[in-house]
């Protein structure tokens, strides 16, 4: 994909085809059901959250598959996970094969444990 500067989420998810763009607004959708103070803003050019003004999720579109990036907290707490999926994942991203179904329970666990992290970082805000 060409470098680009997005203005907002939509207009990110509108480049993809039509089925990567349904993955892409379900796992938007999935993110913001598990706190209504998520917030969504364009970071290192890829969709990102935050949640009471600390970075929490990004995700990103490629060929085959969908990034999807909780930071190494985030990826170190649910290994056993992606290795029983059979998902390929690094210190600080997972993909999430396109020719899947998204793993919404999952990817819900890791907002609330991401939410969990912040908040217990931040018990004043």
């Amino acid at each position: 994909m060409m470098k680009n500067t997005f203005k907002n989420i939509d207009e990110y998810i509108m480049l993809f085809l039509e089925e990567v763009q349904e993955k892409l607004l379900q796992l938007r959708q999935t993110i913001h059901s598990q706190h209504p103070d998520i917030e969504e803003y364009i970071g290192y050019q890829m969709p990102a959250f935050r949640y009471k003004g600390k970075p929490l999720v990004y995700f990103a579109g490629y060929k085959k598959h969908i990034g999807f990036y909780p930071a190494s907290d985030g990826i170190k707490n649910f290994e056993k996970d992606f290795i029983e999926r059979n998902y390929k994942f690094s210190k600080g991203a997972v993909q999430l094969p396109l020719d899947e179904e998204l793993p919404v329970e999952l990817i819900n666990t890791i907002i609330r444990f991401k939410i969990s992290e912040i908040d217990q970082k931040n018990p004043e805000i």
